[in-house]
């Protein structure tokens, strides 16, 4: 993704800096959007999931008891509880009276872990410019910067429980 490119995506980006070009203040949290992807669509509805186990208590709950409430397919839905479940987040029932429940209180629950169960660890792999093979990689100060954000980013998301996000 080129400055320009990136520029003409977001108004906001059209603040001049020095040498008539756009801002790096404005363009950074861009790229680091692009190259991160921050929480995906799993991750996304592994939350949705769990906000709505922890409102209907401990009981087990069935994925067809969830699907309406979390707006998903069934199929779908029932791969990410799987993935929750082999986590230790959720434990599974099955039987007739089958499905998921919480393996422990949604306040012990953080984003991060759940987020890391989808995406892995939270880290930029790419060049931030969108250049294939950085020859600057180990001495790119950008790239220092960056690094010293993931750990910030990585301590606040690990501060988020999910018991949090359901109030």
């Amino acid at each position: 993704i080129t400055r320009t490119r990136l520029c003409s995506l977001d108004p906001a980006l059209q603040t001049v800096g020095r040498a008539g070009r756009p801002s790096l203040d404005k363009m950074i949290p861009m790229w680091y959007h692009k190259s991160m992807r921050l929480i995906n669509k799993e991750t996304d509805y592994a939350v949705r999931s769990l906000v709505h186990m922890g409102e209907k208590g401990a009981g087990t709950l069935s994925v067809s008891d969830m699907e309406a409430a979390v707006n998903v397919s069934r199929p779908f839905l029932r791969k990410i509880l799987q993935k929750l479940n082999k986590a230790g987040v959720l434990k599974s029932q099955k039987g007739r009276a089958g499905g998921f429940k919480l393996a422990r209180p949604l306040e012990r629950i953080t984003l991060s872990e759940v987020r890391e169960v989808f995406q892995g660890p939270l880290k930029t792999e790419n060049c931030l410019f969108g250049v294939r093979l950085c020859h600057d990689y180990k001495t790119c100060l950008l790239r220092r910067k960056m690094r010293d954000i993931e750990g910030r980013l990585a301590r606040e998301l690990g501060a988020i429980t999910i018991e949090s996000l359901a109030k």
